[in-house]
């Protein structure tokens, strides 16, 4: 089982009942840290001491308050530790439910596990822990395993996202090939964007540009 592990939760309520999880788990060392900026630095400081963290069990989302920092979210918090840190075993423990986010953290992020926080949490973040740890594989809730087949979720890439980003900006169509050029997204003429724009309104059976991006703010894409 993991002897040192990181707690990164805003939330004190939370955050004491994920310690009491992993206490009942044998984990002799537990830390905690409210912000990502100060959950970096304790996994950089552990790596200097030669003593670094087993896993990371993270929020997604941190609260902004009166402290000024330069992460708020898991997966900028995921990305930084990757560089310095690439083997860490990293649970996601999160009430999003939105497909498109959850699928790139295990694509994009290569996060090992994702709970969902709900009424069951605490015995699947125990499941969880266990199978990343015990059998070296990944975890999902339950309840959330079909996104990781989703073909739809599957099929969209950078590409997609940034057209739809632009579009949910506000972003008349005819601009995005200029700003496609500017940066350096390839295809970027009129007519391929046309034609991704027709595909997505296709996969998600959405009637118009405006269906589309709430469909796609629905899954986190936007």
């Amino acid at each position: 089982m993991f002897k040192k592990v990181l707690i990164a939760e805003d939330l004190d309520s939370i955050s004491i009942t994920v310690n009491e999880t992993l206490k009942s788990l044998k984990i002799k060392e537990i830390q905690h840290s409210k912000y990502c900026d100060d959950a970096l630095l304790k996994v950089k400081k552990a790596l200097l001491d030669n003593n670094p963290f087993d896993l990371l069990v993270t929020d997604l989302s941190f609260t902004a308050d009166y402290r000024k920092v330069k992460m708020y979210t898991a997966e900028a918090l995921i990305n930084e530790i990757r560089k310095i840190q690439p083997t860490l075993k990293i649970v996601v423990y999160s009430v999003e439910d939105k497909s498109f986010r959850i699928k790139a953290l295990f694509e994009h992020s290569n996060i090992d596990a994702f709970v969902n926080k709900g009424r069951k949490s605490i015995t699947e973040l125990k499941t969880a822990v266990k199978t990343v740890v015990v059998e070296d594989q990944k975890y999902i809730s339950p309840q959330l395993a079909s996104i990781l087949q989703d073909k739809v979720v599957h099929e969209i890439d950078n590409f997609d996202v940034e057209l739809i980003r632009q579009l949910a900006l506000g972003t008349p169509q005819e601009e995005i090939e200029t700003i496609f050029k500017q940066l350096n997204i390839k295809p970027s003429s009129k007519s391929a964007i046309e034609k991704r724009l027709g595909k997505l309104k296709d996969y998600f059976k959405a009637k118009n540009t405006v269906h589309l991006i709430a469909i796609a703010k629905d899954m986190g894409i936007a």
